[in-house]
């Protein structure tokens, strides 16, 4: 079993800029079972720093889809009308977002909210020797790295303020307000290595690395200072994110040093890949965790199918389904791959068809009602029924559910694929016909059909009776009897058995149907 780790603290950090990415889950997952494991922190943080990107809602949806989702996290952003128990901790109202309140002693969790604090350092840098201010126009930078192109050369700043301007220059200039950008001024010929806990060993030559701005014209810092700013001070010891960070890292590893501050312990996990290998994007199909339980996934299913998009027990395990409690036991970063995860949809689908299946049927039912309510075959149905209490209805449909829960794979599929038991009947007199057979036969088989049901009474209406009673009637020409009455109460060339469908319909409109095929001679 894998070591705990003490005073653990991860955080998960989005950006308001929509909805929460399937990847985004992921990556919050994994901080959450990482915290968890440990009986560490999980924190969750808001970056906003990005205003251009920046999309109203988006952080109200953020917070949504991780409640819905049923990860809860320690300090940080909430809803006002937060549900989970938190205590020992002030609460504060955000100042950007109406409606979001932060709880925790190391906030700001709001980047817009700490800016003057983004300043501050980025000026503690400059002073130290460490930075630079750039006053570089657009167009200079335009041209500069179009003749880089044109040598082939790598697309990075060519540090004329940094040569160029004198300390008078540079202050006439700040106080004259020029527009400036402040650069981190990058050791070259160094080599920066660390230690990634899903990658190994991972170095970077900084030759091969651009000034980066850390701080904006605009007042605003860069992802890059203020996520290096923040987990210094909230104490975050583990970085776990996107593989698509990890050419950032050795930037930010420069900025712990620059600043003198402890680095924390780095995790790039793999790329989500579509089943082509491409990046998983909007492009190519839904991508927001909103999508998936819209379409009647449920939430533990979608977990369990994140969890394992690049991770597994390993040690020989053929364990495919995992409860959150076993996720959070067994769950160790050094068993995260390295190559991509292939996003496969069926995987999805087969994974919650096997939690709809250990369902009830009445959770089941109240599960799928509000799926159903929104399909106009029910709505008619419903309507057609008035007079039928809702206890009515229910039985009704928790009977259909019964004999479709084990082929659901997802909570939309409910009565897709058998509407007949919803709507009035049209066919054509051709699909009556086994075989064969001719129109006093069918006539013959209907009408035996017929007298077997009708000597049923409401007791004796179980799908047991109703088999043994239709077989026996049958004898050894099943199909003579059981295809035209499977066919005249559902009207499809497929459908689940006659005495599953004879037993959901109930005796009245069994009998109903069957008399409606009869008068098709």
């Amino acid at each position: 079993m894998t070591e705990l780790q003490k005073n653990v603290r991860v955080r998960f950090a989005p950006s308001p800029t929509g909805y929460l990415h399937i990847g985004g889950l992921r990556t919050a997952l994994y901080n959450y079972l990482f915290a968890r494991k440990n009986a560490g922190v999980f924190a969750l943080r808001v970056e906003d720093t990005d205003q251009k990107r920046f999309v109203e809602g988006a952080v109200e949806n953020l917070i949504e889809a991780l409640e819905q989702m049923g990860l809860t996290w320690d300090e940080g952003v909430y809803p006002e009308n937060f549900k989970f128990k938190i205590s020992n901790f002030k609460l504060n109202k955000s100042v950007t977002y109406p409606g979001i309140v932060e709880i925790g002693e190391l906030g700001p969790y709001v980047q817009s909210e700490r800016l003057e604090l983004y300043k501050k350092y980025a000026e503690q840098l400059v002073a130290d020797g460490k930075a630079y201010y750039c006053f570089c126009e657009p167009v200079r930078l335009e041209q500069m790295r179009e003749k880089q192109q044109q040598e082939k050369l790598p697309p990075m700043y060519d540090r004329y303020c940094l040569a160029n301007l004198t300390a008078e220059e540079i202050n006439q200039k700040l106080q004259a307000q020029c527009p400036a950008v402040i650069r981190l001024k990058v050791p070259k010929t160094e080599t920066v290595e660390f230690q990634d806990l899903v990658r190994g060993q991972v170095s970077f030559n900084t030759d091969n690395l651009d000034d980066q701005v850390l701080f904006k014209s605009d007042g605003f810092p860069t992802y890059h200072l203020a996520n290096v700013v923040d987990d210094h001070l909230m104490k975050i010891t583990h970085v776990i994110r996107g593989e698509e960070w990890l050419p950032s890292t050795p930037k930010h590893i420069l900025l712990y040093r620059a600043f003198g501050w402890e680095t924390p312990t780095f995790a790039h996990i793999p790329l989500l890949l579509n089943a082509d290998k491409s990046k998983l994007s909007k492009r190519q199909g839904d991508v927001a965790v909103e999508d998936y339980l819209k379409k009647g996934y449920l939430k533990e299913a979608v977990l369990n199918f994140v969890a394992m998009l690049g991770w597994n027990p390993g040690e020989g395990s053929v364990q495919e389904i995992f409860s959150l409690e076993e996720l959070i036991a067994q769950f160790d970063l050094k068993k995260v791959h390295k190559a991509g995860a292939v996003f496969d949809l069926k995987k999805l689908d087969w994974l919650n068809s096997q939690y709809l299946k250990k369902m009830s049927v009445e959770d089941l039912y109240l599960a799928v009602k509000p799926f159903l309510e929104e399909k106009e075959f029910y709505q008619t149905w419903s309507s057609a029924h008035k007079i039928w209490s809702e206890a009515e209805k229910a039985e009704y449909l928790k009977k259909v559910l019964t004999i479709e829960q084990d082929r659901l794979a997802n909570l939309a599929q409910v009565g897709a694929e058998n509407e007949f038991f919803f709507k009035e009947l049209a066919y054509d007199k051709s699909l009556l016909y086994w075989k064969e057979m001719n129109d006093e036969q069918l006539r013959e088989s209907l009408q035996k059909s017929q007298a077997v049901l009708s000597q049923l009474n409401e007791q004796q209406w179980t799908q047991e009776l109703i088999e043994q009673q239709l077989l026996a009637a049958a004898g050894n020409n099943r199909g003579d009897l059981l295809w035209p009455l499977r066919a005249c109460l559902t009207g499809v060339q497929k459908s689940p058995s006659p005495f599953d469908c004879v037993w959901v319909l109930g005796k009245e409109e069994s009998l109903k149907r069957i008399e409606v095929a009869l008068g098709k001679f």
